[in-house]
């Protein structure tokens, strides 16, 4: 996940890691929290297998205004992706196995970088990760069933609550099918096809003159 992330967010532009890891919380959201503890060593793994390149500043020049405490002299190291590195990325973004949708927070980051994932890819992701929720959907509704009589009221609710906020993003993923299969110009399969479009009134013919 978060190799993806980074290689994603340095495709845009260069930057140095105290923007990119404000960049990271926003395209994470509230998946994760991002520290200088596990940025750093992933980006000193992706400069070791040549995806980025660094950009050392001058040591002599001033900081910035925003630079955080621990910079201390060294100023902002700027963090390159290389062609290589473009290359992973789009190696990564094009995988439409259970891996790109069966883990929520690894779908969410797919997700923010679908502009550059190909639409038959999206709609892969998309129809996978469906399938997952109502799987998980499924399991809710049978736990919920055996469990229903022997649970409190307020476990009760919380589990209502859960099943509640699966139902909601089963309905928000069909409605981004919908949105790809228009986009693509196909339809849904269980929408009415061609041939089930009701014929033409039959014109009557004009009475003899």
């Amino acid at each position: 996940m978060l190799e993806l992330a980074i290689l994603g967010l340095l495709h845009q532009s260069p930057m140095h890691g105290y923007e990119l890891r404000k960049q990271l919380a926003q395209v994470l959201g509230g998946l994760r929290s991002i520290s200088y503890g596990s940025l750093y060593p992933a980006l000193k793994r992706l400069h070791a297998a040549g995806y980025v390149v660094t950009d050392e500043p001058d040591p002599r020049a001033p900081l910035p205004a925003d630079a955080p405490a621990l910079t201390g002299r060294r100023g902002k190291v700027v963090y390159t992706i290389t062609a290589e590195g473009k290359e992973r990325f789009h190696e990564l973004v094009s995988q439409a196995g259970p891996e790109a949708y069966d883990d929520g927070g690894l779908f969410g980051v797919r997700l923010a970088f679908f502009r550059h994932t190909a639409a038959d890819v999206r709609l892969r992701i998309l129809e996978g990760r469906r399938r997952t929720v109502e799987q998980q959907r499924e399991g809710l509704r049978a736990s919920l069933a055996r469990t229903r009589e022997r649970l409190d009221r307020y476990t009760l609710e919380l589990q209502r609550h859960g099943l509640e906020s699966v139902d909601r993003e089963v309905r928000w993923l069909a409605e981004l099918i919908d949105q790809e299969l228009t986009d693509s110009g196909q339809r849904r399969t269980d929408g009415p096809s061609s041939g089930d479009a009701d014929p033409p009134p039959a014109t009557t013919p004009p009475p003899p003159g």
